[in-house]
């Protein structure tokens, strides 16, 4: 720890000093982390798992590894089912967790049934730092090291630097978890995040549901940064609750005299309602800057909004209207839970109604697999975590 040692620990601290097993916590050098929880899915996990075959070891050695098909779901020709053929297979052999195609996107699935706060949890697709909503320390990596940590193996990485991200006030209507990403983005741009891990503390916090925290770990990914995280709390215990998983839950959270290598200050009731323009992430402008234009597409889903909550959202804005006429709208419920759910409770009649595209639980429109623009100079509005 270095000259920080009889000091207080951030959130990340704590998690990496529970999974070092290579090297000394001093930043900037490398350390090899203890890898409780592995995901990939379908377009980076046949390679995975070839790799993880060629090292000869019968069983994962991790506390729990997941097979994720969410990707390419459209059987254009025999190479993608040929693809989920195999990965089944290999999970079936192997000890893995398998979800089939249409049960949902990974990082929303993995939200629900497997997440666990106080975890590390490495996948084969940039965006994993979804975990980080619910209190993991869950990072993006290749496929090779993903193959690695399922065999046993240490996943290294540099000791990153840590920035506390204070959030205060409450969010107003019509600004969202989308908005609080957009403005840290804003601030630190695509590259600020690099070698860093975005810690989200302060009274602001409490006010964010899980779905909402995961919205804003998942796009730390477009930050560069190692990854991001909220504390465990109240929330995090309400939101196991209602997946059945109580027993999942610790109470995490950085200690008071913590020290931080970076620090932002965000009033939640100061955000206003944003957008990420072209042709980068970090090219925010307000929807009043935007002004009036002409939308042609809006494709609501992807792994960064895609919960109950936003599609509870979008059902209340469209109960008793009709998209217009040249708008295509497509919504893609992040998992077969949520679309369960959306159907329970009427929502899913009320997108049906106004006019919506229902697709299945997966990637979708955001990997360009379904409402592709019909020509270039269309204009989408999506949800997804790129622009």
């Amino acid at each position: 720890m270095g000259n920080n040692e009889s000091k207080g620990l951030t959130l990340t601290e704590k998690i990496i000093k529970n999974h070092i097993i290579d090297g000394e916590m001093i930043k900037g050098t490398e350390i090899g982390l203890r890898i409780d929880q592995t995901l990939t899915q379908d377009a980076t996990g046949t390679m995975a798992y070839l790799q993880f075959e060629a090292m000869g070891i019968d069983r994962v050695k991790t506390e729990r590894s997941l097979a994720y098909i969410d990707h390419n779901t459209l059987q254009s020709g025999f190479e993608n089912a040929d693809d989920h053929r195999y990965i089944g297979s290999v999970a079936k052999k192997h000890g893995i967790y398998f979800s089939r195609p249409g049960n949902g996107i990974c990082h929303q699935v993995h939200l629900e049934r497997f997440g666990k706060p106080g975890k590390t949890l490495i996948g084969s697709d940039s965006h994993t730092p979804t975990g980080g909503g619910i209190g993991m320390l869950a990072m993006g990596a290749g496929g090779l090291d993903v193959a690695v940590a399922m065999g046993g193996g240490a996943y290294y990485i540099t000791m990153p630097k840590v920035v506390k991200v204070n959030l205060t006030g409450k969010l107003n209507d019509w600004v969202s978890a989308k908005d609080v990403i957009l403005k840290v983005l804003q601030i630190m741009s695509v590259k600020g995040g690099v070698g860093k891990v975005i810690e989200y503390c302060g009274e602001g916090v409490k006010s964010l549901s899980v779905p909402e925290r995961a919205t804003i770990t998942n796009m730390g990914a477009e930050l560069g940064a190692t990854t991001s995280i909220f504390p465990s709390d109240e929330t995090t215990l309400a939101f196991l609750k209602a997946q059945d998983r109580e027993e999942d839950f610790v109470a995490l959270s950085a200690d008071p005299d913590a020290v931080y290598d970076e620090e932002i200050n965000i009033d939640l009731s100061e955000l206003v309602p944003m957008a990420a323009c072209p042709h980068s992430p970090d090219n925010v402008k307000t929807v009043k800057e935007i002004g009036a234009i002409k939308i042609d597409q809006v494709c609501i889903g992807s792994c960064t909004n895609s919960s109950l909550q936003d599609m509870l959202k979008v059902a209340h804005i469209l109960k008793g209207k009709t998209i217009h006429p040249d708008v295509s709208l497509s919504i893609a419920p992040g998992s077969k839970q949520v679309f369960n759910m959306l159907a329970d409770c009427g929502a899913l009649s009320i997108l049906i109604g106004a006019g919506a595209r229902i697709l299945e639980s997966a990637c979708g429109p955001c990997i360009g697999m379904g409402q592709s623009p019909t020509q270039r100079e269309s204009l989408c509005v999506p949800s997804t975590e790129t622009s």
